[in-house]
């Protein structure tokens, strides 16, 4: 059985293939997961953890929130990814309706603090393998612009397991868990797809021995470097490959994200910024 959801320019990253189906983006993952697919709820994620969080269409002041307070309004599942639909507001502003609330979106604390991404290969519920990515402060609609890949962030690892075996018991293969200032805003049965290349050459091959024989070895530490977002609409110039490449930088065209023209590779931040301010004034 093939992976699902392999875009046509990475198929040379997802060998070998697994014996059972498994889903590489939200869409599959979560129609291929029907007992673990309760995760993608972000507002019981929330609630789950104790934070303050509600339907559209339940009044934060009725919650005793005061009008000054920071919140965050967005979709209770988003299988699309880059915060579609995220928007900043205040208790106040929802409550008098200056800030719109569709439905099926509700709204939550508004955190403060790091922005990381935890990709996890986990057996039986226990999470054995940590592969952590730290988001940019700065932001293009709530996104960081930018990831730094393979940090360490030891401190996080306790209540990344603990949450994955309260939420995803009996779960064997890959997810993914995102948090900002240690709290976590949203889980994916699946890994983040864009940062694989830092990840080494034998991680697959044993991302599909656990899938599929539930056997685990251990891994090499993986690669440092950053996935940089280049965000807008414009066109990329005809040449932006030969001239990113000058600054060891590779570009991918983005053509699920509408509004992100590429996404860039780098081992450092320095080049992918240099990369992305020439691609910006050709």
């Amino acid at each position: 059985m093939p992976f699902h959801g392999v875009l046509p320019h990475r198929h040379h990253l997802f060998q070998p293939e697994p014996l059972h189906d498994i889903g590489v983006n939200d869409t599959h993952a979560w129609r291929l997961n029907p007992q673990h697919r309760h995760v993608y709820d972000k507002l019981q994620l929330a609630l789950t953890q104790g934070l303050l969080a509600a339907p559209c269409g339940i009044d934060p002041l009725s919650m005793g929130i005061n009008a000054a307070t920071p919140l965050l309004v967005k979709p209770m599942t988003n299988l699309l990814g880059m915060s579609l639909e995220a928007q900043a507001t205040t208790a106040g502003d929802l409550s008098t309706g200056q800030t719109q609330c569709a439905p099926g979106c509700f709204w939550g604390e508004y955190l403060v603090g790091d922005h990381t991404s935890t990709d996890c290969l986990v057996l039986a519920g226990k999470a054995l393998w940590f592969a952590h990515t730290q988001g940019a402060a700065e932001k293009d609609q709530q996104r960081p612009i930018y990831w730094h890949i393979g940090v360490d962030l030891p401190h996080l690892e306790p209540t990344i397991s603990d949450i994955i075996h309260t939420q995803l018991p009996g779960y064997t293969g890959l997810c993914n868990v995102e948090m900002i200032g240690g709290k976590v805003i949203e889980m994916h049965l699946r890994g983040s797809n864009g940062f694989f290349d830092f990840y080494g050459k034998h991680f697959v091959p044993a991302w599909v021995a656990l899938a599929d024989k539930r056997l685990w070895q251990a891994l090499e530490r993986i690669r440092t470097g950053y996935v940089y977002s280049l965000f807008g609409t414009a066109p990329l110039p005809a040449n932006y490959a030969e001239r990113a490449a000058t600054q060891g930088v590779t570009v991918v065209p983005d053509t699920a994200t509408f509004d992100r023209r590429a996404i860039l590779y780098a081992d450092t931040l320095a080049a992918a910024q240099h990369v992305a301010a020439i691609l910006r004034h050709p």
